[in-house]
């Protein structure tokens, strides 16, 4: 009896089979490492480019910041600007308008004070946040002086006058969608700083915080 040859079977490369496997998983987790690099980033980026976009547009109330007073004569049209102020909670600060509401001329550069006094029996930091209603008038109200700027720390028992000094912009009244805007209300919110920042050692003054 003869034997029937059998066909011959074929070999697989195990090797050669997962490579392709392996350099797909490299492929799609590279893609994901870079997906979540990406996000990260722009989390970061969103909050100044949010500021950014704010005061350039005056989106959401911001104001604009001027150096200098505008040029020109301020305008016949006058509007009314009402000062708001509120104190978050864990801020113990009274904190409050010298006037509720004055008239001003458009493109007329106007001073005006609040007053603020430490409640607490040591010392205290806060810095305003600000905006402007309505809130499409923000790219028109324009700050040259703010005590929004910066951060504020106050003595116990301490009472300070803080200024602010502004203008409407010109062209404010040339916005037709302005034409029934009669009043703007100025409103800031003062929060506190848990850590305030270092104040800079003058020259030739030893550095006490070293060490």
């Amino acid at each position: 009896m003869t034997d029937t040859p059998q066909p011959p079977q074929e070999t697989v490369d195990i090797t050669t089979a997962a490579a392709p496997r392996i350099s797909r998983d490299v492929k799609v987790g590279a893609a994901c490492g870079l997906l979540v690099a990406l996000m990260v980033g722009a989390a970061y980026a969103a909050v100044p480019f949010y500021n950014w976009f704010c005061r350039a547009t005056g989106f959401n109330g911001t104001t604009q910041v001027a150096q200098i007073a505008p040029k020109g004569a301020p305008l016949a049209r006058t509007v009314a600007v009402r000062f708001d102020s509120n104190v978050s909670g864990g801020l113990p600060w009274k904190f409050e308008p010298e006037q509720n509401e004055i008239e001003v001329r458009v493109g007329e550069v106007v001073t005006v004070y609040y007053t603020v006094t430490n409640l607490a029996a040591r010392t205290t930091t806060g810095q305003a946040a600000y905006n402007v209603a309505p809130l499409t008038v923000g790219s028109y109200f324009t700050k040259i002086n703010c005590f929004c700027f910066t951060e504020q720390s106050m003595a116990p028992g301490e009472k300070r006058e803080m200024a602010v000094v502004f203008y409407v912009d010109q062209a404010f009244a040339k916005d037709s969608e302005n034409d029934g805007v009669n009043t703007i209300t100025l409103s800031y919110t003062f929060y506190p700083v848990k850590e305030p920042a270092p104040k800079p050692v003058a020259a030739g003054e030893p550095d006490k915080r070293k060490g």
